[in-house]
């Protein structure tokens, strides 16, 4: 059946009375608060519109509303393509969804209205009303800049950027790269600049000197304390003999930058001796709060890509090693975007050696994750094709401790499916409508 919401009013009163109904609960601990599995809740699918070539996602960024009752539902046909609500954006919209799923938060990226940030209240279909009053956080960040929701209640968002200078001394030899960071948190309620700091992000003396520098941050997360923001990571290499960049060099010990919050002050760089590579992920919140240590996925690591675990005491735990290549029997894992929920277990998407090269890039798949075990399996009850390309993918909506995701090959139709983690069972939901040459990043 096509989905239609004429009756949105009565749903809308549904799910205001079952929310004045449910208890609430708080627990430092829990990565997001664990509803009652029988409530129903807003599933926003996000879809990317070709640009100049397939899977590029630079057309545009459209979403579209479905309740988790019909997202689950093979027979419910969603077209976002067609009937979805266009999100201000030049290229990809850079999207966040509220913890309940009620409200969606975008910050436009690129374009004349790069840098914008807005709110809208999810009424379901592709009906998104604006809420509040909307900001340009452009002249603090640039009007591209890399943002994520911190998990404080959807209270704060926080953006980055960094920028890059070689240094020389007087007889023209290179000397090092400065690197100079810029840190804005957003009130996403009040649509109002909390705070915002530069800083010059300095790594040790010895890997300044053999050209290494911090090219790009990205992926802010808070302690369980809530006093230190952690910044994932890319390091670049230059020769220093001739200050040309490099390409194939030393992958060092994986690092992130640790700020005091909420004042933003206080850079310090850590380090792992486990992980190496790359933290800043691309288009997904890339570190996650669980059980009093923020778990964050590596990226380019020449064992395979690990999750690492840093402690209360802000630092990494080296005696942690989960390394995904091991986990799944795979060469080259590399984790393009995952989400764990608040019983420990995580849905993760990544590709690896033998991934087939698609239209679109290389092949992607999921694994369903246990922080704990540190175990990882694919889930084979997805369908998986050589166009099925999850390098951009964004978002997985949370409800208790079911995922859902998006599967459908570049330009092709799929479907929503949704992962039970506690139990590993999968079930084939609604129908996605795709277009040519575009794609579907994932649900909010």
């Amino acid at each position: 059946m096509k989905c239609n919401f004429l009756n949105t009013r009565i749903l809308a009163f549904v799910l205001v009375l079952g929310g004045l109904l449910a208890s609430c609960s708080s627990d430092d601990d829990e990565l997001i608060p664990t509803p009652d599995p029988t409530e129903t809740r807003w599933i926003t699918v996000a879809a990317a519109r070709m640009g100049e070539n397939p899977g590029d996602g630079n057309g545009g960024t459209l979403i579209y509303a479905i309740n988790s009752e019909e997202a689950k539902d093979p027979t419910v046909s969603v077209d976002p393509f067609e009937n979805g609500f266009i999100v201000p954006s030049n290229r990809t919209a850079r999207l966040q969804s509220s913890e309940d799923g009620n409200t969606i938060f975008n910050i436009s990226y690129a374009g004349d209205t790069g840098g914008n940030y807005t709110k809208y209240t999810v009424e379901g279909g592709q009906n998104f009303t604006q809420s509040g009053t909307s900001i340009s956080i452009a002249p603090y960040v640039g009007s591209a800049p890399r943002w994520i929701k911190l998990f404080d209640g959807d209270q704060t968002g926080a953006a980055v950027y960094v920028s890059t200078e070689h240094q020389f001394d007087e007889n023209e030899n290179y000397v090092r790269t400065e690197a100079t960071m810029g840190v804005l948190t957003l009130d996403l309620a009040n649509s109002q600049i909390k705070e915002f700091q530069e800083h010059s992000i300095a790594l040790s003396a010895e890997e300044e000197a053999e050209g290494y520098y911090i090219s790009r941050i990205d992926m802010p997360v808070l302690n369980a304390a809530g006093d230190k923001l952690y910044i994932g990571v890319r390091l670049s290499k230059v020769d220093p003999a001739t200050a040309e960049s490099e390409s194939n060099f030393e992958i060092l010990g994986s690092k992130t930058i640790v700020l005091d919050y909420p004042s933003l002050l206080n850079p310090s760089v850590i380090t792992s001796s486990v992980g190496h590579g790359n933290t800043n992920g691309y288009r997904s919140i890339n570190a996650f709060l669980y059980n009093g240590s923020v778990y964050q996925a590596n990226q380019a690591d020449p064992d395979g890509s690990h999750i690492l675990k840093i402690d209360a005491n802000n630092e990494y735990d080296d005696s942690y090693d989960f390394n995904l290549d091991e986990a799944l029997g795979i060469e080259d894992a590399y984790i393009l975007a995952w989400r764990p929920v608040s019983n420990g277990k995580a849905v993760l998407a990544y590709r690896h050696a033998g991934s087939v090269e698609g239209v679109a890039g290389a092949q992607g798949f999921f694994a369903l994750v246990d922080l704990e075990a540190k175990t990882a399996v694919k889930i084979d009850d997805i369908p998986y094709d050589p166009d099925f390309y999850l390098f951009q993918y964004q978002g997985f909506a949370v409800d208790g401790t079911e995922v859902y995701v998006t599967q459908a090959p570049v330009g092709e139709n799929g479907n929503i499916y949704v992962i039970d983690t506690e139990t590993g069972e999968v079930t084939k939901g609604a129908e996605m409508v795709n277009a040519e040459g575009s794609h579907f990043i994932g649900t909010f």
